[in-house]
């Protein structure tokens, strides 16, 4: 083929742009992008445009929404604005779940990469290391992990990271096995390449669409992983997070239904937007799917 014949080659034809294509056929996906645009704003711009402190105690304790208007969505047992607490907890959450989504996703691209190109001893102890951490129960192995440390953002994140990337570390392992034998690795063994760069530029490249799609479910489980674990009082405490806001609310759920419902209903939207996306990403990078 000429060079004029291949710059000739329409744009839409490239692997991204159809898959971008198919992204936003995909009411999933486009609903997904949707409700999470609307919390990152909300999670951002909001504190900027409702600007009352969190920490601070606007009215009465436990006053139910509507009840006045210094605190629309009523107030927590501290007497804390919980309007509030949804617009700068959001932050707080996400920071959370995308840390923690980083962390497992790097180690478990990191073990599952090295697991599947090199096989023999190497894949057998790193599978043994994977299978250790599997078989623990991750909560209570996260909760142990927070308790040895001062519980803070960064803590929380690392520890539901650390608990997380077995999953992941499979699923790259199980595509590097079926990437590795074929032709266009074995090209680049024929020119010379070394292992380090056929694994980050040859192999790793032609992988990454289930693995970003584990990805953004990663990042969706990493927030509930906090919630469940404010909910236990293993929370940051001076991080204002929805799942704080749950956890300090647990003892009057009963007779305060709010002050745990409306932040678990942000939760709820921001885990379904992350799952919507990744079922979106699912569809545009798997061709089968994308024909339907």
């Amino acid at each position: 083929m000429s060079a004029s014949e291949i710059h000739s080659v329409p744009k839409s034809q490239h692997p991204l742009v159809e898959a971008a294509r198919a992204f936003r056929q995909s009411w999933a996906g486009v609903l997904g992008f949707i409700l999470l645009v609307a919390i990152i704003f909300m999670a951002f711009a909001g504190p900027h445009i409702y600007g009352v402190d969190p920490f601070e105690i606007v009215w009465a304790p436990l006053t139910p929404p509507g009840d006045t208007e210094t605190a629309p969505l009523g107030t927590d047992y501290l007497g804390r604005d919980i309007l509030a607490g949804l617009l700068h907890g959001g932050a707080a959450t996400l920071y959370v779940g995308l840390s923690a989504g980083l962390i497992t996703i790097t180690i478990g691209i990191l073990v599952g990469a090295f697991a599947g190109f090199y096989g023999g001893a190497v894949d057998e102890m790193l599978m043994r290391v994977t299978e250790f951490f599997q078989v623990l129960p991750a909560l209570l192995f996260a909760m142990v992990l927070v308790t040895l440390f001062t519980p803070s953002i960064f803590v929380v994140s690392a520890a539901i990271g650390v608990v997380s990337w077995p999953t992941t570390a499979r699923l790259t392992r199980a595509e590097f096995l079926k990437i590795r034998n074929l032709e266009y690795v074995k090209a680049a063994r024929s020119i010379g390449a070394k292992n380090q760069r056929i694994i980050w530029r040859v192999i790793l490249p032609n992988a990454l669409a289930p693995l970003i799609v584990s990805a953004t479910l990663t990042i969706g489980v990493a927030i509930l992983f906090e919630a469940g674990l404010s909910f236990l009082g293993l929370g940051d405490p001076n991080a204002f997070s929805w799942g704080l806001m749950i956890g300090s609310g647990r003892e009057h759920i009963l007779d305060a239904w709010w002050t745990v419902t409306l932040p678990g209903v942000m939760i709820f939207i921001t885990v379904l937007g992350f799952s919507l996306v990744g079922d979106g990403l699912n569809d545009a990078f798997n061709p089968k799917l994308r024909e339907r």
